[in-house]
């Protein structure tokens, strides 16, 4: 067992009122904290997905856990072949090279403490998603970095058949 020790001295405080939103309705993420801001311990952000809507497709990270801490409503949670739906107060860890994806779950709304470990510096990524939404990028512009944020794209058909 290899131990990851981070490199970072200050502890980081992110204020709610200073962290930078990407999106809005039906999806809105808050960048909290970059792996260059932890040492590379981990990233974090905090995303809130309007009524069913989706949050991620599937898709897998090589090297890092992702951990799924639902601070309010309900949300479908892809882990492997499996959906589980995660409400309030419960917590998924999807471990590194198991696909994954979330969205609302059907007739909810969410909120959602999402991290990343170790961590992968992951903010350029939602701004990249923001761009696409925007018009200003294609969405074939992410098979391009997927190695850059450690997001390699999938398709899951338990996912696609879920509704």
């Amino acid at each position: 067992m290899s131990l990851f020790v981070p490199r970072f001295h200050e502890t980081v405080i992110v204020r709610d009122a200073e962290a930078e939103v990407i999106g809005g309705a039906p999806v809105g993420v808050k960048l909290l904290a970059d792996s260059s801001a932890t040492g590379g311990a981990l990233s974090t952000v905090r995303v809130t997905l309007g009524e069913g809507a989706d949050g991620a497709r599937p898709h897998l990270h090589r090297n890092s856990a992702e951990m799924f801490y639902l601070l309010d409503g309900a949300a479908e949670v892809l882990s492997g072949d499996d959906v589980v739906t995660a409400e309030r107060g419960d917590l998924v860890i999807v471990p590194p090279g198991r696909p994954h994806a979330f969205s609302a779950a059907p007739g909810s709304k969410a909120d959602l403490l999402i991290v990343i470990t170790p961590g992968v510096e992951r903010f350029d990524y939602f701004r990249h998603l923001q761009r696409i939404r925007l018009g200003e990028a294609t969405p074939e512009s992410l098979l391009e970095v997927q190695e850059l944020y450690d997001n390699h794209f999938l398709r899951s058909e338990t996912w696609d058949g879920r509704r």
